[in-house]
């Protein structure tokens, strides 16, 4: 464990010194986290209270903003905060805290598209048998086990982290990530590196190869089906492969640039990057919904007549 030292606190490199444009910065995230807010709470509302919406392909896009607001808040109100600091330095536990909230939200939402993309697939795979299968306690169970599973995960991952000691505490990151924080590790890392391993196979084979299965099938139904069949299947799938890819795609953007030198890259362009998976998603999704599923809309409409 050569030179480490006992540090109890990281410093998040990346905001620098911005000067008086921290400002405007700060105007605009405060902006986005407002309708971020908005927009998912709005929905969650609706779903809740208008029983016509009490169904699990509603029940799972509830479940879905749930996880966004829990992981946007896992990064706007920090962020906020060092934009207008002169300081950068965040303690250890709150970055261990932040990067469990924030595994969390990327697993949880991950789950929570899987099981979207399996309630597609009986829907359209097994239509009179739809009602049977997706059961109100099938469907609590399926939302229930998708939070447990991100949050047992990455207990595994924060312990294997918490042993660690350091050589460094400099985080080139506007927040906290695991990989950057493990390679500021002088202790041995090979149990987090083996654990990562083994967490990501767990993770895409729980996630994304049902997804893919999923989607193979409705395709294989879909050639033989009417058109009336084929147009049903695009207008529920449509959405949920838009929100699908634009998760994946942020997620990728981290993990390239947890992996490879990006400093070749201008620096608004790799921090537009960096924070995508937490603010695209939970502006797109609920927008996309909202406008795409005509029961949402019309529920949407509804109440706010009945406030006006």
């Amino acid at each position: 464990m050569e030179n480490s030292t006992h540090f109890k606190v990281f410093r998040l490199a990346a905001y620098g010194d911005i000067g008086q444009i921290k400002y405007f910065y700060f105007t605009v995230v405060t902006i986005i986290y407002f309708v971020i807010i908005l927009a998912n709470a709005l929905l969650i509302g609706v779903i809740c209270i208008e029983r016509s919406l009490h169904e699990p392909m509603y029940l799972f896009l509830c479940a879905l903003f749930v996880n966004q607001l829990y992981g946007s808040t896992g990064l706007f109100p920090a962020l906020m905060f060092y934009l207008l600091s002169d300081t950068h330095d965040i303690s250890l536990l709150y970055c261990y805290l932040q990067i469990y909230v924030l595994y969390t939200y990327g697993l949880t939402e991950f789950c929570n598209l899987a099981v979207m993309s399996y309630d597609r697939y009986i829907c359209i795979c097994y239509p009179l048998q739809y009602n049977n299968i997706m059961t109100p306690e099938r469907v609590c169970s399926l939302i229930l086990l998708s939070w447990l599973y991100s949050f047992f995960l990455n207990a595994i991952n924060i312990s294997l982290s918490l042993r660690l000691q350091f050589c460094d505490n400099v985080l080139d990151r506007l927040y906290c990530d695991n990989y950057s924080v493990v390679k500021l590790a002088c202790s041995n890392t090979t149990l987090n590196n083996i654990w990562g391993l083994v967490a990501t196979v767990l993770s895409f084979s729980c996630t994304i190869l049902p997804t893919i299965y999923s989607y193979v099938r409705i395709l294989q139904i879909c050639l033989k089906s009417s058109k009336e069949t084929k147009q049903k299947a695009f207008n529920t799938c449509t959405p949920h492969i838009a929100s699908l890819l634009n998760f994946s795609f942020g997620w990728l953007f981290v993990i390239l640039q947890g992996r490879y030198e990006t400093a070749h890259l201008p620096p608004i362009l790799r921090t537009i990057l960096l924070v995508y998976f937490l603010i695209c998603p939970p502006l797109f999704n609920p927008i996309m919904y909202g406008i795409r599923m005509a029961k949402i809309r019309q529920a949407c409409i509804k109440g706010i007549e009945a406030l006006t």
